[in-house]
């Protein structure tokens, strides 16, 4: 945990409140396994600066931006340098109050509390990470305004109050223009400290992707990062949809191409079929073949 937040040269003084932060506040022995490393680290000096610095204050932060900015990429790696338990929440259609603070169950003959991710968030000092905050319900919106808010408690219906633990945060996550969003309400944004992602550069996404694969060849990964922003131009654009801008497909291509599957035949799985429109599909086949020759093998990459 300590070289990599060194790697990202946060600045000395937030690594001792970062250090002060973990010791004041040690994990309780059942929630440990909900401390994990993340996948890949953040790549970006500014933004997670100012995530951790409000982290520290007690603020609670909204990662907005557009697909595959890194959002819950970000959101995984600073719990992780917080050293808290993560506890992850999609929001949906069918996300209400009860499956956020829990709901009545019946255990040896009598009824019991069911706790849901919040409120075990409150209790342990876990991270919460709610993902596509712009899609939740008002019910479930509800329950999150007191928790949110300076009295940081939650009341459960039936049930005691629950005071939350001072290390618990909440991080929400939202995308621009998904099917089934909505404008989040001035009353829930109050609640948060917002940080705007920016589009992925050249220079982060060699850095990621180098991470994840440090034997690939210069050329490749150049034209491979070329790839992700051509399309990510097009995306922004109008001219194709957002379906094929998508990181994980990009990685898990090229994690086939290096399993030895032929690159054409890798990105047309983890970027082209993304799309199940036709014409769509034959424009993203286009644009990849300006950058992938389909005549790479797996040694050409790797």
């Amino acid at each position: 945990m300590e070289l990599y937040i060194q790697e990202e040269q946060i600045s000395e003084h937030l690594q001792k409140r970062l250090e002060r932060f973990r010791a004041d506040y040690p994990v309780a022995d059942e929630v440990k396994r909900r401390v994990s490393k993340p996948d890949m680290p953040f790549f970006g000096k500014e933004i997670l600066e100012m995530a951790v610095s409000a982290l520290l204050e007690g603020e609670n932060i909204l990662l907005c931006g557009d697909k595959a900015t890194g959002k819950n990429i970000l959101a995984e790696n600073l719990a992780w340098m917080f050293g808290r338990p993560v506890y992850n929440m999609s929001f949906h259609v069918n996300t209400d109050s009860g499956s956020l603070i829990g709901s009545d169950t019946f255990v040896d003959n009598e009824v019991k509390l069911r706790k849901g991710p919040v409120y075990q968030c409150a209790a342990y000092g876990g991270f919460g990470i709610l993902d596509e905050i712009n899609m939740a319900k008002n019910d479930a919106v509800s329950v999150l305004h007191a928790t949110l808010d300076y009295r940081r408690a939650i009341d459960v219906p039936g049930y005691e109050r629950v005071a939350l633990h001072p290390a618990t945060r909440f991080i929400g996550t939202m995308n621009y223009g998904y099917a089934g969003t909505k404008e989040l309400n001035e009353a829930l944004v109050s609640r948060f400290m917002i940080i705007n992602m920016p589009p992925l550069s050249m220079e982060r996404l060699e850095q990621i992707l180098k991470n994840i694969f440090p034997h690939i060849k210069p050329d490749a990964l150049e034209q491979f990062c070329g790839l992700f922003l051509d399309l990510q131009l097009k995306a922004k654009n109008g001219e194709i949809s957002t379906k094929a801008v998508d990181m994980r497909g990009l990685i898990g291509a090229i994690r086939l191409i290096h399993g030895g599957l032929e690159p054409i035949e890798a990105v047309e799985m983890g970027i082209i079929n993304k799309t199940f429109d036709n014409f769509e599909r034959e424009l993203i086949s286009d644009i990849v073949m300006t950058r992938i020759p389909d005549t790479w093998k797996s040694g050409d990459v790797f």
